[in-house]
């Protein structure tokens, strides 16, 4: 007989890992810069790859929003205002 996982105690760190590490930053598409100036913010403010920061460009430019890096809140907020501050559209989802 298995044991029911709803009678088990609360794991507060499973708890905290899964809210603090499923963040994303969330590049949305603008229609104002070129696709060398958002690849070359990517690649500075996120420390993006040459490709990564192209795959990514290319991603909110067809679709509207690109999901450019996923962590903790804390990590992600730092590129965030780094890519507004650029003139970017960036959230934190």
């Amino acid at each position: 007989m298995r044991e029911s996982t709803h009678n088990k105690p609360f794991a507060r760190e499973s708890f905290e890992a899964g809210i603090f590490q499923n963040n994303q930053l969330i590049l949305h598409n603008d229609e104002v810069h070129s696709f060398e100036f958002v690849m070359e913010s990517l690649m500075e403010v996120c420390d993006h790859s040459e490709i990564q920061a192209e795959q990514c460009t290319m991603i909110a430019h067809y679709k509207g929003q690109c999901d450019v890096k996923r962590g903790k809140r804390d990590s992600l907020k730092p590129m965030q205002l780094g890519l507004i501050r650029k003139g970017l559209k960036a959230t934190i989802e």
